[in-house]
């Protein structure tokens, strides 16, 4: 009796049906490819990229650290930590986009260790210097800082596609954490008391965490190319820069970021009287998704 065989398929045609690795549907195109990592077994392994991730590691330890120093008391210390770890936030993108090493995972990340570095440090640390003296008063400007910097990232994340790349919707939380401990640190650095400036601490907290939820726009510096050429006199003026920081760099520091910040709201006013859209939602409506999204 002949044995029906028909109802296995050739294994030349199971290969053609099968689509290649990088093709199949439910990747995530942003991590490695699992198909070139296996575990024993022949079960498939997921990674992460380490060089970007490193650099958002150590802005979040340099978050943490800057706690730490409020707790000890060491508030410059702390200050300092928050633009260390500023440096390092501006750097782990960066390094992602030239080593083509962007992921999924990497950008949730640096979300959280920008909430770590950028919204609890600062609050905390504007507390324990100064706003403990206010009471409640003092604990609810901690508060609206730290929650204006969880909902400027979560916005952040979620307009990510349609919002201008020129410009910021609200003050990037890393600004608003430059302006709270560059505070700190000018006032630290002259040998004043926290506890002699509590409003002054309570204005410059609440003014950066209002600052943060608001569609203010702010210039990203995203449209600046390293490639292109610059008149002589721009890196007269990079170097002459560097050189008033060297000289104060609390006082300079805190300017620089007093004026960015206050750039916004000039931006605002201007384009106001001017007669233009303030908003930063990209102006293409040609998507029905974006209807109603333009102001």
């Amino acid at each position: 009796m002949a044995r029906n065989v028909s109802r296995f398929p050739d294994s030349r045609a199971k290969t053609r049906l099968r689509a290649p690795a990088d093709e199949e549907p439910g990747l995530d195109p942003g991590l490695p490819d699992p198909s070139e990592d296996l575990g024993h077994g022949g079960r498939r392994r997921r990674g992460i990229y380490l060089l970007p991730n490193s650099f958002t590691a150590a802005a979040l330890f340099a978050g943490f650290y800057a706690v730490v120093m409020a707790m000890a008391q060491d508030y410059e210390r702390a200050a300092v930590a928050i633009f260390g770890a500023m440096v390092l936030d501006s750097l782990d993108g960066r390094v992602a986009r030239m080593t083509h090493t962007q992921s999924e995972f990497g950008a949730q990340f640096d979300s959280l260790a920008d909430m770590v570095s950028f919204g609890a440090a600062p609050a905390l640390i504007m507390y324990q210097w100064s706003l403990h003296g206010l009471g409640k008063l003092g604990w609810l400007a901690a508060f609206v800082y730290c929650a204006g910097a969880a909902l400027r990232l979560a916005r952040f994340n979620t307009n990510i596609g349609v919002v201008d790349k020129t410009y910021f919707q609200g003050l990037p939380s890393p600004a608003a954490a430059a302006l709270v401990a560059g505070f700190i640190w000018v006032l630290a650095d002259s040998q004043v008391s926290g506890t002699r400036i509590e409003w002054g601490a309570f204005a410059v907290t609440a003014f950066a965490g209002v600052s943060m939820v608001t569609n203010v726009p702010f210039y990203s510096f995203k449209a600046v190319s390293l490639r292109r050429s610059v008149p002589f006199i721009t890196l007269f003026l990079i170097v002459l820069l560097i050189g008033l920081i060297a000289y104060r760099p609390p006082l300079v520091l805190f300017g620089l970021f007093c004026a960015y910040a206050l750039s916004g709201y000039g931006l605002y006013v201007w384009r106001k009287l001017q007669g233009r859209s303030v908003s930063v939602i990209s102006t293409s409506t040609d998507e029905p998704d974006e209807r109603g999204l333009h102001g």
